[in-house]
């Protein structure tokens, strides 16, 4: 949702993958990134979960035009990373309407629904059983 002046917009978006939870804020600025207080280079040592969080403003062509804060728990660093995409989609399209096409033709605006199934009863683990002895 945008503040009330034009000059110091920001927009929020909230993201979700597996287990963890994002809250991704926007504001003008020159393009940096923040995750959890951290830079997002040292928060995501992976090239390719940075390329991932990174992912919408690509899209856009608008690396350097927000500055980014993120504040992201649970989970691991795939399902967080994917988190902090969907929250940057989410808060680009509230940003203009207009990045809606290009981001719903990739799927960035589109949450991956897919939780870790739980464990059963008289199982070792999800759908696993126990080792069969015949004596």
């Amino acid at each position: 949702m945008p503040t009330s002046s034009s000059a110091t917009a920001q927009y929020w978006g909230l993201g979700r993958r597996k287990s963890s939870v994002a809250r991704v804020r926007l504001k003008p600025g020159a393009g940096g990134f923040v995750v959890n207080g951290r830079p997002l280079e040292q928060f995501f040592p992976i090239l390719e979960h940075q390329e991932r969080a990174l992912s919408p403003l690509k899209i856009t062509g608008l690396d350097k035009a927000y500055d980014i804060f993120c504040n992201v728990f649970g989970g691991g660093l795939v399902g967080q990373s994917d988190a902090i995409r969907l929250g940057v989609a989410r808060a680009l399209k509230l940003s203009d309407i207009g990045h809606d096409q290009p981001l719903r033709a990739v799927g960035a605006l589109t949450r991956d629904s897919r939780m870790k199934e739980r464990k059963k009863y008289g199982r070792r683990g999800a759908r696993r059983g126990f080792q069969f002895s015949k004596r």
